[in-house]
């Protein structure tokens, strides 16, 4: 009997203390009331993982040297941690992911940067000096890393179709605001070397934009047959009201430059000389944007023009 009673007793006992460990306080961040699942973490791995595999494929064809990418993390932080986190200076591009709203941000170190021109300009490489880009050296890192977002763009399709478009490039983080400051971001941290130079970038996400997309469209399994039906009549309601909205449409010459005092001194029945091409068509555009081309004439008794087919180097600006 007693050695029944002393066997049990540690039994009871481990019992007693699991009990009381899983009802201590648990502390909860109000800053982060919905943290990223296992499985979430595993969906953005496997794109990010692809975009690594792909970047640096990339990066060696086009700079030709050895270049490694490699996923080192995924967390999800406050942007200001983030920002907090980062060296100063260092290159910071922010990018917009259509139709995912908010800015996403590509981040990385100087001397990487400074590389990857080296090397693109057929360069050996080697230490970098710490600066700001020049003029030249810009358009260059901006062009390659266009052709990053392309890599970014294939490895989401996955999850959802975005239009990458690169925005503007910073040196200081605290000159970007991309978030506020407690917003969630998913950060997640890259080891990026090209040839001897080495560093670890991060790409930074808005939570708010990915994370429904990561959750999948679960939500329309509850969605009754009645509601599906509303749904795709209020879409067509919609459709058919923007189809029927006035836009206002301006036919322009091309601009003329002119200097600040050239302006001041303009008078009432002054001439201004356009300088528009006589074979030029004009530009048909709504909000600023020209989505056609066309030559002036008349209907009737009313002033009126033609829809002609876009000139080739019109055409070839906009690929």
């Amino acid at each position: 009997m007693s050695q029944s009673t002393s066997s049990a007793a540690p039994r009871l006992v481990g019992r007693t203390s699991r009990r009381a460990k899983s009802s201590e306080p648990q502390l909860y961040d109000f800053r982060r009331p919905i943290k990223l699942s296992r499985e979430h973490i595993r969906t953005l791995q496997i794109a990010y993982e692809t975009f690594a595999r792909q970047y640096a494929t990339l990066l060696t064809s086009t700079l030709r040297v050895v270049a490694q990418v490699s996923l080192v993390s995924i967390q999800q932080q406050t942007y200001d941690e983030y920002i907090s986190a980062l060296s100063s200076p260092t290159v910071l591009a922010t990018v917009t992911l259509d139709p995912l709203p908010g800015t996403a941000i590509m981040e990385f170190s100087l001397p990487t940067a400074m590389a990857t021109i080296d090397h693109l300009l057929g360069g050996p490489g080697g230490p970098q000096p710490e600066r700001p880009l020049t003029d030249i050296e810009t358009p260059l890192l901006r062009e390659q890393l266009t052709r990053g977002l392309d890599e970014l763009r294939y490895a989401l399709e996955s999850l959802v179709a975005v239009r990458p478009r690169l925005g503007a490039i910073e040196y200081n983080p605290q000159f970007v605001q991309a978030c506020s400051a407690a917003d969630a971001v998913i950060v997640a941290s890259f080891e990026m070397r090209i040839g001897a130079e080495e560093c670890l970038a991060t790409i930074c996400l808005p939570f708010a934009s990915i994370f429904p997309k990561l959750q999948g469209d679960d939500g329309d399994v509850a969605v009754t047959p009645a509601q599906r039906q509303a749904r795709d009549e209020a879409q067509r309601n919609v459709a058919t009201a923007l189809g029927a909205a006035p836009i206002e449409v301006a036919v322009r010459f091309g601009p003329v430059r002119m200097r600040s005092e050239q302006i001041v001194e303009l008078r009432p029945g002054d001439v201004v000389p356009l300088g528009h091409a006589v074979s030029a068509p004009l530009a048909v555009t709504a909000a600023d944007i020209t989505f056609a081309h066309a030559v002036p004439g008349s209907h009737g008794p009313r002033l009126a023009c033609l829809v002609v087919p876009t000139p080739h180097h019109e055409r070839d600006s906009q690929r």
